[in-house]
């Protein structure tokens, strides 16, 4: 049973959710926050699986909330779908650097926003890594730290340096939009193996999914915009 916290500051929006959370057999709502400072203190007290969380709210916005929920270690287990109206890239990037798992708008199908609650669950990105790695190209990454010199000769960042190189290969896969069993093909081992590699290094960078860690191949030059 995958158990669900609903915050928006609408009273219609946080039914209608809870509502259409209330249908599936394998979810359930615990409970419904106003603002993102309730939806931080009910995440404390409940420790949802996953909190559909708006943009826009009193008190503490929902990008703030995101940010203080993820950077509790006692909700390492607890991840963020944002919901809502506003599905500028800027509130995007704010939100998948907060470390949210997803993002969806108010206007997705109810059987889309019940897989994007399966889907952010599983540890999987809700967006397309497609979607991610434009998203990041043109709102996270900074100018290339050379003059097109080749990739990974620029001194490692914190986060790479405790990365073995195939930690480092296998992130670089993950950038690219690559899932587990292409991991798996292209390095010549098994999607379990890939699978394993996968989580050790969201494990060593505290990523909670993949979308953090294509982030951080960007951020930290592993991987340049257009490569």
């Amino acid at each position: 049973m995958i158990s669900g916290l609903v915050a928006d500051d609408q009273a219609l929006i946080r039914q209608a959710v809870t509502d259409i959370l209330g249908a599936p057999e394998d979810v359930t709502v615990l409970g419904e926050a106003v603002d993102g400072a309730q939806a931080v203190s009910l995440t404390a007290e409940h420790r949802p699986d996953v909190v559909l969380m708006d943009v826009r709210m009193p008190r503490l916005d929902g990008i703030e909330a995101t940010a203080a929920i993820c950077a509790d270690a006692a909700n390492a287990e607890t991840k963020v779908l944002i919901l809502t109206t506003f599905e500028e890239d800027e509130y995007v990037v704010a939100a998948l650097r907060a470390g949210a798992s997803g993002f969806l708008g108010k206007g997705a199908d109810p059987d889309d926003i019940v897989r994007a609650v399966r889907a952010v669950h599983a540890g999987d990105a809700l967006l397309s890594p497609a979607a991610t790695r434009g998203l990041i190209t043109r709102y996270v990454v900074g100018p290339p730290p050379g003059p097109g010199g080749p990739i990974g000769t620029e001194p490692l960042s914190a986060e790479l340096a405790q990365l073995t190189e195939r930690e480092r290969e296998v992130l670089l896969l993950v950038a690219r939009g690559r899932s587990n069993q292409e991991i798996a093909t292209e390095l010549s081992v098994s999607p379990h193996t890939a699978k394993t590699h996968v989580n050790r290094i969201m494990s060593k960078v505290y990523a909670h999914d993949r979308a953090q860690l294509v982030i951080l191949a960007y951020e930290s030059g592993l991987l340049r915009p257009g490569t």
